[in-house]
């Protein structure tokens, strides 16, 4: 199963090495540009500065995938490790020295980083935030079994508006074309190139479910959380790499999903048992659950975006190293097996120009159980709690030390990590008896903060309006 695991990852870095290639070329297109005049200039740059930020992103994936190939090999004698870590080092380091290099040319292109143009409000709708639906909040329309499936119509609640065509329904009672999600994904087209909407009728579907890479633009439309459930029970002790223990697990870029939960049952005692694992480039949660115990939700690589969302779990059940915001969102901890320390996050940055980290904003940490807010997974770990209710079982020194490495190692991470607070509020949220380490950040400056935004840190004016996800762009207060 790990040399499977390493096939597929090692499959996702020569797609992701591909892909920079590609905004490499696009990048010096735009600087040979800007030596034209009017607007060519201005338009040029900004081309060239999203196929930068599209580079960046990209080589941090590539790197990162090397590490989980060899992460699934834990447990076992250790002799197929040692061969395949000397067969992927060279590639890791390949990939470390790109992004170096990349970091150095950013710095001498500085005309490529001018700030986009101030973008005013939320995406899918504007106004304040949270105060507007999303351009896909939608009654259903028509309906009806078999063959209607492709006549099934999505209108917007408020003022009626351009319907969107849902391609198939999933129903468990046959009134849709299918009665599976994996068998829906499974014949949906290959390389769309335009949203493809699969809808989920409500029901419980005891399924796993993987969306490839080339399953790209694929919509998941449930019938909100707890009526559309997809529920496994793969865990790391029923004999599954972490890696292939998800529920859910999506590649394909562009995927959007909403108004349904993701569930793994294996239960508190299972160890690493993932819900929900995302490797999808530009992809968007919205009124999703995401619902296990340890590891829940593995934001394995690249861009994500969650809204609205609830994720519950006990230790590291927000972990991987991927570039994610999370907004708007539940995060709920659940009670601990004896012996056991809760961690909302374990985040897996390992280099230090990686742009990879997790960031909540405006998050409800609901904290019923005592638990920190992270623990370094890897020695360039970065988490940003910002603008977030910071509730009682939230332990006074925030975060905690990451014991399975020995002391050296533990010793470096504390002072190369970033994790930073600003602005949070409710009974957990003092910093007064926070970590001393030197990598932990309490954030007073607002244009710090504002790195681990929307339009910052994942580059979202680029995509997630077409998305239709309601977002904030920017802090909430400046």
């Amino acid at each position: 199963m790990a040399v499977r695991d390493c096939v597929e990852l090692l499959g996702y870095s020569v797609d992701e090495l591909g892909w920079a290639l590609d905004a490499m070329a696009e990048t010096d297109d735009g600087l040979e540009e800007l030596d034209a005049s009017g607007a060519r200039v201005a338009a040029a740059a900004a081309a060239a500065r999203r196929a930068e930020d599209d580079l960046h992103a990209w080589l941090s994936a590539a790197l990162g995938n090397q590490d989980t190939c060899l992460e699934g090999f834990r447990g076992t004698d250790g002799r197929l490790l040692r061969r395949v870590e000397a067969a992927v080092a060279q590639l890791s380091q390949l990939v470390s020295n790109l992004l170096a290099m990349h970091k150095r040319l950013r710095s001498i292109t500085p005309l490529l980083h001018h700030a986009p143009p101030r973008y005013n409000g939320t995406g899918g709708g504007g106004g304040d935030p949270g105060s507007e639906l999303p351009p896909w909040v939608m009654d259903i329309e028509g309906g009806g079994g078999g063959g209607r499936d492709e006549e099934l119509l999505l209108k917007r609640a408020r003022g009626g508006g351009r319907s969107t065509r849902v391609d198939v329904v999933v129903a468990q009672d046959g009134s849709g074309r299918y009665r599976t999600v994996s068998e829906a994904v499974a014949r949906a087209p290959s390389h769309s190139k335009r949203k493809y909407v699969i809808y989920v009728k409500r029901g419980v579907y005891h399924e796993n479910v993987e969306v490839r890479k080339k399953k790209t633009n694929i919509v998941l439309v449930g019938e909100g959380m707890g009526e559309t459930v997809i529920s496994g029970s793969r865990s790391f002790s029923g004999g599954w790499t972490t890696f292939r223990s998800a529920t859910f697990a999506v590649a394909g870029a562009g995927f959007v999903a909403r108004d349904l939960t993701i569930r793994n049952t294996a239960g508190p005692a299972a160890h690493q048992a993932v819900a929900l694992r995302v490797d999808s480039d530009r992809s968007a949660f919205f009124r999703v659950a995401v619902e296990g115990h340890q590891d829940t939700l593995y934001a394995h690589s690249l861009r994500q975006f969650y809204r609205d969302c609830r994720v519950a779990g006990t230790v590291d059940f927000v972990f991987g190293n991927g570039i994610a915001v999370l907004q708007r969102t539940l995060v709920a901890t659940l009670p601990l097996a004896p012996g056991q320390a809760g961690s909302v996050t374990a985040q897996g940055r390992r280099d230090p120009n990686q742009n990879t980290g997790f960031a909540f904003h405006g998050c409800v940490v609901e904290a019923r159980h005592p638990t920190f807010l992270g623990r370094p997974w890897k020695p360039f770990s970065r988490v940003v709690v910002m603008e977030s209710y910071l509730g009682p079982g939230v332990q006074a020194r925030g975060w905690l030390e990451w014991a399975a490495t020995g002391a050296g190692e533990r010793g470096a991470a504390l002072a190369t990590l970033f994790y930073g607070e600003y602005g949070n509020y409710g009974p957990g949220a003092g910093v007064a008896g926070r970590v001393k380490w030197p990598g932990y950040h309490v954030i007073a400056d607002a244009a710090v903060a504002g790195r681990f935004t929307v339009r910052r840190f994942i580059d979202g004016l680029a995509w997630l309006p077409a998305t239709g996800v309601t977002f904030t762009a920017d802090l909430f207060r400046k």
